[in-house]
């Protein structure tokens, strides 16, 4: 682990199932997230995905480059252009700083078809010898 490393990137199919998926699992029972013609209602082309589902998967790509015994300590991120069902979304990291104790701060952003989907940073604790 050093600072400026890249974390491999991630590509994530935004399938309607995973922003439905991600919805529901979240609690999030808002139609936008679900119900197509009710977010055209509303001035959407289609339903689009929750920060919630975002805020997991950007979590899942910092863990799975530091391994399972990674620990997130703060997750800030700030979502951009909607993730609609037929998109791809491509995570890039970026290790922007390090400590002594194994805490590294990660920059992430997801991009789609639209634009940044998602930037932020990621804090995350590595045991010595893990990463």
């Amino acid at each position: 682990m050093k600072v400026g490393e890249e974390l491999a990137l991630l590509e994530i199919a935004v399938t309607r199932t995973l922003i439905v998926a991600g919805a529901v699992a979240s609690r999030d029972y808002q139609d936008v997230h679900h119900d197509a013609e009710l977010a055209r209602q509303k001035g959407s082309p289609d339903i689009f995905m929750n920060i919630l589902t975002t805020n997991g998967l950007v979590g899942r790509y910092v863990t799975d480059h530091f391994g399972p015994s990674a620990v997130l300590r703060k997750v800030a991120i700030r979502l951009g252009a909607p993730n609609y069902p037929g998109d791809t979304m491509v995570l890039s990291g970026t290790i922007t700083a390090l400590d002594d104790a194994g805490t590294a701060e990660v920059t992430v952003v997801g991009a789609n078809g639209l634009g940044r989907h998602v930037t932020g940073t990621v804090t995350v604790s590595v045991p010595e010898g893990s990463a």
